[in-house]
């Protein structure tokens, strides 16, 4: 997924946003608030998971099909290399039309732009809706992306807030959180990494498994470390 990812590289620092309210009253001054909110970004994102023999010939490849992308709604967002395998390639799109968004997925002349591009073995696409997209700048680049999924979206979901502080103390911020679009039971995060020995830790541990399990996780949850190479 798309999701991905929203992810930020972190070079751009966001400013501050003040407010200063003042009443009519000559003796009296509302004080001074600053509030920063967090940057959102698209609600809906398609990610396209797959291997390739070369990453820049599969680069080249990729970014003379832009004006094909764009007819069909789709619009770059992020582009990503596995940290283990750094030829397994994501990419995350931002969708105007799901219909056309799996239209141009399934066509023949998608596949082979793909195979012509070097893409090797199975390739795994997701469309994905955001209940939360932060895109507030932050310095880490490598991201943990979890998709697993429930029984039931809301009750998973409360156990997911209520394990908020053990995800921050395992050096894990959260970025992304969504679902397959028309089944809330498919579930995406996105997570920005400050330190993967405490991150595998953090996925390897009884903690974790003990409240997936609590909150209605079906089946295994698969996990992808990812780094942020490009974001449009």
């Amino acid at each position: 997924m798309l999701f991905l990812s929203s992810c930020n590289s972190g070079n751009d620092k966001k400013a501050d946003e003040s407010t200063t309210d003042t009443t009519t009253a000559k003796t009296d001054t509302a004080a001074t608030t600053t509030m920063v909110t967090p940057s959102s970004g698209p609600t809906s994102i398609m990610t396209i998971k797959h291997k390739v023999a070369n990453y820049a010939k599969w680069k080249m490849a990729y970014d003379s099909h832009d004006s094909i992308r764009q007819a069909n709604g789709l619009h770059n967002y992020v582009i990503a290399r596995g940290v283990e395998d750094s030829n397994m390639v994501m990419v995350a799109l931002k969708m105007d039309d799901v219909d056309k968004a799996k239209a141009m997925a399934a066509s023949t002349e998608m596949k082979n732009r793909m195979k012509k591009g070097g893409v090797v073995g199975p390739v795994a696409m997701d469309y994905t809706t955001t209940v939360m997209n932060d895109t507030t700048a932050i310095q880490q680049t490598v991201r943990l992306m979890v998709k697993h999924k429930v029984k039931d979206w809301d009750a998973w979901k409360k156990v997911f807030d209520d394990h908020k502080q053990a995800r921050i103390d395992a050096g894990l911020t959260d970025r992304v959180l969504g679902h397959t679009i028309g089944d809330n039971h498919s579930v995406t995060i996105v997570f920005a990494v400050a330190d993967m020995g405490k991150a595998k830790a953090f996925i390897n541990s009884k903690d974790l498994k003990d409240k997936m399990k609590e909150g209605g996780v079906e089946g295994p949850p698969n996990f992808f470390f990812y780094r942020i190479v490009q974001k449009y």
